[in-house]
């Protein structure tokens, strides 16, 4: 059952990321090296208000929607109310959205897909390197121990508090 939790929660990732870009590479400017930004930013093909415009309606709606997932998947579908089982359970999750993030979608889609070459901009590398993607994920994984906390707590207050009548 878990599996398929993971895999549900990596797909919902995965739409709310083509969801954010749409049809656009530019939509989702703000994934990209500062290299490539400023290089399209000199050709004109944006500005960066508007690139942090998108990257904060991004980032909120991306936030609140993934929170509220793992919230249903915890609490909701396993039942979970008692911080320990919380706690490790939304860990696995951010840790494995977490990997999935770097390999799959930044090494596997991003690297391999014509779709995130912006026009202008091909002679600036643009996607992580293993090295890149090693120390990145490496890094989060650390956060995510304290990421799964919150949202631990908001587990138990939500389902153990106010669902229990």
């Amino acid at each position: 059952m878990i599996f398929l939790q993971l895999l549900l929660f990596c797909i919902v990732f995965t739409l709310m990321v083509k969801l954010g870009v749409g049809k656009n590479p530019l939509n989702g400017l703000y994934f990209y090296p500062k290299a490539v930004q400023e290089r399209v930013y000199e050709l004109g093909l944006t500005d960066r208000q508007t690139v942090q415009r998108k990257r904060t309606i991004f980032m909120t709606a991306f936030f609140i929607v993934m929170l509220a997932a793992l919230l249903v998947i915890i609490g909701l579908w396993n039942g979970v109310r008692e911080f320990p089982a919380a706690y490790l359970q939304a860990l696995l999750f951010l840790e494995v959205m977490n990997w999935y993030d770097g390999v799959v979608i930044d090494r596997l889609w991003v690297g391999h897909s014509k779709f995130w070459i912006i026009t202008g901009t091909e002679d600036i590398p643009f996607v992580q390197t293993w090295k890149q993607v090693l120390k990145k994920r490496s890094i989060l994984t650390l956060i995510w121990i304290a990421g799964a906390a919150v949202v631990a707590v908001l587990d138990v207050l939500i389902f153990g508090i106010i669902l229990k009548g």
